[in-house]
């Protein structure tokens, strides 16, 4: 049985050092395929390296590619400044809309003499010296 090293007499850059070696073999005839020599190390750093890769081809893809408009939330500014332009000028043109609705109706009662409009009979009040100016 192993005896476990307690005292930590071999460091952990001496272990990550340590040379392995890995073999593919044919099942059948037991002839070595494949050989590697391999370190904790190499074996962390080629991981390493090949998730890097995967991240920055994937993020390649996304930013110069037009699949960036797939994800939610993402506005190109040209568009997201026509939105909300857009959006201004129909407010604007509804509220238009709405006041001259408002004049045609007011209007159409006008000249039908419809007694149901209330006229406004509320007495101006006029400065006393500008009375006595005319």
């Amino acid at each position: 049985m192993a005896k476990l090293d307690a005292g930590g007499t071999e460091s952990t850059l001496q272990r990550l050092r340590n040379r392995y070696r890995l073999v593919v073999m044919n099942d059948d005839t037991y002839e070595e395929v494949v050989t590697f020599k391999l370190s904790r190390l190499s074996v962390y750093i080629g991981l390493s390296t090949i998730f890097v890769v995967l991240v920055g081809l994937t993020v390649a893809l996304i930013v110069f590619t037009p699949l960036k408009y797939y994800i939610p939330g993402y506005d190109d500014l040209k568009v997201g400044r026509e939105y909300r332009q857009m959006k201004y000028r129909v407010d604007s043109l509804e509220k238009a809309v709405n006041y001259q609705a408002k004049y045609n109706e007011n209007l159409r009662k006008v000249l039908k003499g419809d007694a149901s409009v209330i006229l406004d009979t509320t007495q101006l009040q006029v400065p006393k010296d500008e009375l006595s100016d005319d």
